[in-house]
């Protein structure tokens, strides 16, 4: 029976044993049943075949016809033979799944060569004898899903095969192709033909050995008008149809596929020195997708298109990776993402990113019911990122000094965007310095996050000197420029010290970084020291703001008294000079604002008392107030105030001694410490000073003068220690040459700021 010489084929296709039999025996058993129109076109006679428990449905078709496949009236009886468990459905899967398999070996290395030999020979029958190309292309539109799908990937790997061992393409998949897709939207069917040429392509890239510009120009030259003119059919609709709004829709389909095609165009460019027009039509013609993410298609079809453009906007050459940038020196790419930057920032403002919903209705696992689910993170960075390097693009390239608001105006609207959607999350921001959504909204994915923090580097650094410029000519102050990178949201000292916040100046985290290739944080960390080493002097002023304001209003209380809500916010108009402004803010107005546990001492004798009064220095049991209390332990003036960063550390008792007759006030702290239920003491002394058997064995507090309190460079210590840190671990692999590449450069950048670090703290 045929079904068992197929059985008994695939098992020693499968364990890797030479097939007995001369190659037509073997030929016969994976001839598919399929006789083509007498029309001569792609079009197949079909029989209806009995359906089967294990046979792949949709409800849809349920109620209209049985699933079909092609049969000729020659091979009727040879499925007369076939066990009764096996309908010819299956027994065509099974065809279909040597074919692949044997496609498959016959391009590995690792096979005998007598083994690939052999299979050459069969294919080589069914080409010519059997036209298994062309029953292929009859079972791309089978409304069977699975017999369809497995043509497919049988018909690409086909045409690859010939591609890869014959330097030829496949005519008549070629002939296909172009009628398919020259044909729409008349022919509405074209999303099985355009997965064979994405698979093709993917296959293609992904191929180790070379060349592979040669294979890939001799698939894509005879279809590169075609494509190009296929991109204006399809993405220039009006997408309001009800067709579009469901993902399983034949049209839904369509677009589906021809995104997953721009992507692998968009892959297999870098193998090509001069690119065709079908690699560049996504750049030039950028609009027609932008239009087709604010239109009523589909949610997964939006979020499919964002993604494409995220990949393009970080789209580099092969060169580049390796060896730098190269952008200027290919016309072709420059003049690409000339065209795509002016066209994101053409059409995107704020009206155009309110039109794209970041959420969909999720559906449970198994279930069926629909819920509307949280923004959508992954499509809110895509989108971010996309904005982020197409101004980076235009302002590196293009920028004038008008054109500083014009930069101005698309980051104040893209804070507002950033704003809006997470203050809809489960867990708001009430009050969010603008330097510091950044760091909010790409914390959770590290290559995003470096790729816009580099962007906003970049952008900083250029209209840096253009302002400058302007400066010396119109006498423009320095105060001005430093309020409009805050308000903007790109002061590249405030974006690093958020960083470092968010990742409790580990420097292990950014050691993983440095080691990791999926992310641009050398890059990054190189551009940034190089600014930090001529700008330090606002770095330890931003750093002070931070000690000074940010300390004490970012880590809010999230469960808040209603009647301290106004006092322990800010308002969106105060962002933009959070951390800019000097005033003074001490401990005792941020005490003022809540209701904590107090612990005082009078006399040797300890008391617990609930208070609102704001003459006293507090030790609080909320969680939420750790981040700002844990700021105010001096680490720089002793070791043995490290304290574990897995507890939970609460602040300090603080308690002001006048030393030698002279009016100087220093202060002395004991940090508390809840680990475990249990209360531990740790003692953290700012500066040396005389005692006069005061006792300090408790969190002791005392009435504080805000004008005579030394104000501590905890952020500048903090930031700097971490540097320091990672100069010590890059250091230590590299004498022992564990680290993957040559870090001198960095360390000796590294090493000048612990310089300048060590300049400002003598002791």
């Amino acid at each position: 029976m045929k079904i068992s010489l197929l059985q008994q084929m695939y098992k020693d296709v499968l364990v890797g044993i030479p097939l007995a039999k001369e190659s037509p025996h073997y030929t016969s058993l994976l001839n598919l049943c399929v006789e083509q129109s007498p029309e001569g076109d792609e079009s197949c006679h079909w029989m209806h075949l009995p359906p089967t428990n294990g046979g792949i449905r949709s409800r849809q078709d349920a109620g209209t016809s049985d699933a079909v496949v092609p049969m000729t009236d020659d091979v009727s009886n040879s499925f007369a033979n076939v066990n009764s468990s096996f309908c010819p459905r299956e027994v065509m899967l099974l065809q279909l799944t040597l074919i692949k398999m044997m496609l498959a070996k016959a391009e590995s290395q690792e096979i005998e060569i007598s083994m690939r030999q052999k299979y050459c020979e069969i294919f080589v029958l069914l080409l010519k004898e059997a036209k298994i190309d062309s029953k292929l292309i009859c079972l791309l539109s089978s409304y069977d899903q699975l017999l369809s799908h497995m043509a497919s990937k049988c018909l690409a790997s086909l045409v690859y095969f010939q591609l890869k061992e014959e330097n030829a393409l496949n005519v008549t998949w070629l002939t296909f192709t172009v009628k398919t897709l020259s044909g729409f939207p008349v022919n509405a069917r074209v999303a099985e033909c355009l997965w064979t040429l994405t698979t093709i392509i993917k296959d293609t890239v992904k191929e180790k050995p070379l060349p592979k510009a040669g294979i890939l120009k001799k698939l894509l030259a005879p279809l590169d008008a075609v494509l190009e003119g296929f991109y204006s059919s399809i993405l220039f609709h009006q997408f309001d149809s009800y067709h579009y709004t469901s993902p399983y829709s034949e049209a839904a389909n369509n677009l589906i596929g021809f995104i997953d095609l721009l992507e692998a165009l968009l892959d297999s460019r870098t193998e090509l020195e001069l690119p065709l027009g079908c690699q560049r039509v996504l750049f030039l013609k950028l609009s027609y997708v932008l239009n087709l993410i604010s239109s009523s298609v589909h949610y997964l079809i939006k979020k499919k298109s964002i993604m494409l453009l995220k990949k393009c906007v970080l789209y580099k050459p092969k060169e580049e990776a390796t060896s730098g940038s190269l952008l200027l020196q290919t016309p072709s790419l420059y003049e690409d993402m000339l065209a795509l930057s002016n066209a994101v920032l053409q059409i995107v403002n704020l009206t155009w990113l309110n039109q794209i919903p970041l959420s969909e209705k999720a559906r449970c696992f198994g279930g069926t019911e629909a819920t509307q689910g949280d923004s959508d993170q992954t499509v809110l960075r895509a989108l971010s990122l996309v904005v982020l390097k197409a101004l980076e693009f235009r302002f590196q390239n293009c920028a004038t000094e008008a054109e500083i608001k014009d930069f101005q105006s698309f980051m104040s609207q893209l804070l507002i965007f950033w704003q809006s959607h997470l203050k809809s999350s489960p867990q708001p921001y009430p009050v969010v310095h603008h330097c510091e959504w950044l760091s909010l909204i790409f914390i959770e994915q590290d290559d995003d996050m470096w790729e816009a923090a580099k962007a906003l580097l970049l952008i900083y650094l250029k209209l840096d000197r253009l302002w400058h410029d302007a400066a010396d000519k119109f006498s423009q102050e320095e105060e001005s420029w430093n309020f409009l990178t805050h308000a903007s949201g790109c002061n590249p000292h405030c974006i690093f010290l958020f960083f470092l916040e968010k990742i409790a100046f580990d420097s292990a985290v950014l050691l993983d970084f440095l080691i990791s290739s999926e992310t641009c944080f050398l890059e990054y960390l190189v551009r940034y020291l190089k600014l930090l080493r001529k700008d330090w002097h606002q770095f330890v002023d931003i750093c002070n703001h931070f000690d000074a304001k940010h300390g004490t209003f970012k880590s809010v209380s999230s469960v808040k008294p209603p009647h301290q809500e106004n006092q322990s916010s800010m308002t969106d108009e105060n962002l933009p000079s959070a951390c800019c402004e000097p005033e003074p803010q001490t401990l005792i107005s941020l005490a003022a604002s809540h209701k904590y546990l107090v612990f005082t001492t009078e006399q040797g004798d300890n008391e617990v008392a609930e208070s609102n009064q704001s003459n006293s220095l507090i030790c609080t049991d909320s969680t939420s107030l750790l981040g700002s209390l844990q700021s105010l332990v001096n680490y720089d003036s002793s070791e043995d105030s490290e304290l574990d960063s897995d507890g939970k550390e609460c602040l300090v008792n603080t308690k002001q001694v006048p030393l030698n007759n002279e009016g100087e006030m220093r202060t002395r702290e004991t940090g508390c410490s809840c680990m475990d239920d249990k209360w531990n003491t740790h003692r953290s002394q700012v500066l040396p000073l005389t005692q006069n058997g005061s006792s300090t064995s408790s969190c002791v507090t005392c009435t504080v003068s805000s004008d005579n309190v030394i104000p501590l460079k905890i952020m500048l210590y903090k930031s700097t220690k971490c540097l320091e840190e990672l100069q010590k671990a890059i250091s230590k692999l590299q004498r022992r040459n564990l680290f993957p590449y040559n870090p001198s450069a960095l360390l000796k950048l590294l090493s000048h700021v612990e310089k300048m670090s060590k300049n400002m703290n003598p002791q």
